[in-house]
C-alpha cells in the first residue's frame, strides 16, 4: 500500500473510530472519496474496505516505514477523532491502539500534539441551550455581522498556514462558535448539537470535514512527501487556506440568512444556498490573502486557545 493510501486509511479508521457518526456524515465522506477517485483511484475502494472491515488498521499502520509518515497519521488521526468535540472511550482506545501500531508510543511530540489538541477540544465546548427559540430582530447590523463573518473566514486560512497541525484542530470549533453568535444574534439560544446538526444538513459535517481537509492536502502533495512539517505558505494557501476560508465564509452567510429567518429554510435550500456561496467566497479569498497571511503572522498556542475559548477574538 502507498503510503498516502495508507494515511487516508487510517483518516478513514478515525473517522468510524466513535461508532456514531449518523449516515450523512457517512455519505459525506463517500462523496468526497467518489469526488477524487480521478486523481486517487484508491480512495473510492479505501473507504468500502474500511467502511465494511475489509482492511485491518495493521495493515495501513505497517505501509508507513517513514517516523514523519507515521506522525502526520496519528495527528490526522487526533484531528479526525477530536473533531466532534472531547473523544469517547471508543476514540481514546482507537487512538491508544494506532499509537501502538504506529511506534510512537515513546514519541513525546506524538503526546504533545495529541495534549493540544485534546485541550482545544476540551475548550470548544458551547453552553446547553436555554428558553424558548424565537425568532427576534438581530443585535448587530448586517455589516457587522458580515464583518465577523469575514474575520472568522481569514481567521481559519490563516489557521492553515501555520506549522503546527494541531491548529487546525481550531477551525471546527471556531466555525461552531460563529455560528453560535449569529444564532444569538438574531435571538436564538444554540447548543452544540442543534449546530452540529445545522452544519451536517448543511452538508459540512465535522468528521467528514477534517478527513477532507487532509485529504486532499495529500492528494495534492503538499503532505505525501514530506509529511505537512515544511510545507511552503505559497502550496498551502492554494488547498487548505482556500478549503477553510470558503467553508468558514460560506457557512457564515447561510447561517446569517436561516436564523434570520426564524429557521424556516429546508434542507435542500440550505444546501443549494451554501454551494452557491462557495465559488464566491473562494474568489473571495485570493482578495484577502495578504490579511489571512498577516493573521498568521500573529497567532500563537494562547491566542489560538483563548479564541476557540471565545475570550480573544
Amino acid at each position: 500500500m502507498h503510503p498516502d493510501n495508507a494515511i487516508l486509511a487510517i483518516g478513514l479508521f478515525a473517522a468510524f473510530a466513535d461508532g456514531s457518526n449518523d449516515d450523512r456524515e457517512r455519505e459525506h465522506i463517500r462523496r468526497f472519496a467518489e469526488s477524487t477517485g480521478a486523481d486517487a483511484p484508491e480512495l473510492p475502494r479505501l473507504y468500502q474496505e474500511v467502511l465494511l472491515k475489509r482492511l485491518k488498521l495493521a495493515d495501513a499502520a505497517l505501509a508507513l516505514s517513514d517516523l514523519a509518515q507515521r506522525q502526520l497519521a496519528y495527528e490526522m488521526a487526533v484531528c479526525v477523532c477530536d473533531a466532534d468535540g472531547v473523544q469517547n472511550d471508543s476514540e481514546r482506545r482507537f487512538l491508544s491502539e494506532l499509537k501502538t501500531l504506529l511506534a510512537l508510543d515513546n514519541h513525546g511530540e506524538s503526546s504533545q500534539f495529541a495534549a493540544q489538541a485534546d485541550a482545544l477540544a476540551a475548550a470548544a465546548a458551547l453552553p446547553t441551550a436555554g428558553g424558548p427559540v424565537v425568532a427576534a430582530q438581530a443585535k448587530l447590523s448586517d455589516a457587522e455581522l458580515d464583518k465577523s463573518i469575514l474575520n472568522y473566514a481569514i481567521l481559519n486560512g490563516a489557521l492553515e498556514l501555520l506549522p503546527q497541525s494541531w491548529a487546525s484542530v481550531a477551525i471546527i470549533p471556531l466555525q461552531v462558535k460563529m455560528i453560535y453568535r449569529i444564532g444569538q444574534a438574531y435571538g436564538h439560544e444554540l447548543d452544540q448539537g442543534h449546530i452540529r446538526e445545522f452544519l451536517a444538513t448543511v452538508g459540512v459535517g465535522l468528521t467528514s470535514q477534517y478527513v477532507e481537509q487532509f485529504g486532499r492536502k495529500l492528494l495534492g502533495g503538499l503532505l505525501g512527501k514530506i509529511a505537512g512539517k515544511t510545507a511552503g505558505k505559497i502550496g498551502r494557501a492554494a488547498t487548505g487556506v482556500t478549503f477553510s476560508f470558503a467553508t468558514t465564509y460560506a457557512l457564515g452567510q447561510v447561517a446569517k440568512r436561516y436564523y434570520a429567518g426564524g429557521r424556516q429554510m429546508n434542507t435542500q435550500v440550505l444546501q443549494e444556498s451554501f454551494q452557491k456561496l462557495i465559488g464566491p467566497a473562494r474568489q473571495l479569498q485570493n482578495q484577502y490573502l495578504p490579511q489571512i497571511q498577516q493573521r498568521a503572522e500573529t497567532l500563537d498556542a494562547g491566542k489560538i486557545m483563548n479564541m476557540v475559548r471565545g475570550t480573544g477574538f
